[in-house]
């Protein structure tokens, strides 16, 4: 059987940032990693995410796709952008965590360890126990721990692994420079969902379903650097039909997954839009761009409830 992968780009669009930082105490000490440059050949800086709004005579609500990690010093704003910050009372992103990495670490181990569970080499097919070994020997989990993890939890350890390959991590993400500048300012930022809520998403997946999550993101540091170089670039060029495309051809797979983090969710949120348009206001909505690209996005779902959304760049 061949492995069907979801690409680091889509993960680094779809995925908030639910990985801890370092490993828990029970961990062993970190293996050094290997960090790939991913800042040569990007797009001109100059160009911009797609941004747009939705609004009624009192009420403005910008809806902008966000990328969860970037290389530090990526430059992602321009005038329109700041403008739609400027404008806004209130930013609102998927999740607010508490500022305490440490915090969603135990959330993750609380919700994640389990008793009794097969090795983590039998949950995935025989073809990916070479590259498997390779990333948990570059990051900080011995395989005994992730053996402990429930297969769900042990995917999301692995994926930290792949965006230290890539020198990428969340402080360095749109959400946490928003937050920065809406903290600056002294104005509100609130989250639609909890990070309990992200991670349940997970948790409640079937086992099949984590298991396939699993083997998706295992891959070796050579194969990922060109794959999220084209998702930062459709992103920063706010090439809406290459997110879109991206995610249908990689998630067609994956009807339990694709459910869980982007359908169910993208229709709870744009009823959340439409719940606050009946509130005066201007409302800055960063959400990663995977739910702001082709069918079933929060777009979508706004026009179905007869809401225009405008694209505004």
């Amino acid at each position: 059987m061949t492995v069907k992968k979801l690409s680091i780009g889509l993960t680094a669009l779809l995925l908030a940032a639910c990985t801890p930082a370092s490993p828990p105490e029970s961990a062993s000490a970190p293996a050094p990693s290997t960090t790939t440059d991913v800042t040569a050949g990007l797009a001109d800086p100059g160009q911009a995410p797609a941004l747009w709004r939705v609004s009624d005579e009192d009420t403005t609500v910008w809806l902008f796709g966000t990328i969860h990690m970037l290389p530090s010093g990526f430059e992602w704003r321009n005038p329109a952008i700041d403008a739609a910050i400027a404008s806004s009372d209130e930013l609102v992103l998927e999740t607010v965590m508490s500022g305490e990495q440490s915090e969603s670490a135990l959330l993750l181990m609380q919700l994640g360890i389990t008793p009794g569970l097969p090795p983590i080499g039998e949950r995935v097919p025989e073809e990916v126990h070479p590259q498997l070994a390779a990333m948990i020997a570059r990051g900080p989990f011995p395989e005994s721990f992730l053996n402990g993890l429930e297969t769900w939890a042990a995917a999301l350890m692995l994926v930290g692994v792949t965006l230290n390959d890539l020198g990428l991590d969340s402080e360095s993400g749109v959400e946490e420079q928003l937050e920065q500048i809406f903290n600056l300012a002294h104005k509100r930022v609130t989250g639609l969902e909890t990070p309990a809520q992200q991670l349940g998403y997970f948790d409640t997946l079937p086992e099949d379903a984590q298991r396939n999550f699993l083997a998706t993101v295992i891959d070796a540091p050579d194969d990922v650097r060109a794959e999220f170089q084209a998702m930062l670039n459709a992103w920063i060029t706010g090439d809406e039909a290459a997110i879109a495309e991206t995610f249908d051809s990689e998630m067609a797979e994956f009807a339990a997954l694709r459910a869980a983090l982007l359908t169910n969710r993208n229709a709870r949120w744009a009823q959340w839009v439409g719940e606050r348009l009946d509130r005066p206001g201007t409302v800055f909505l960063a959400v990663g761009a995977g739910h702001l690209a082709g069918g079933e996005s929060v777009q979508d779902f706004l026009s179905r409830a007869g809401l225009e959304v405008v694209r505004v760049q």
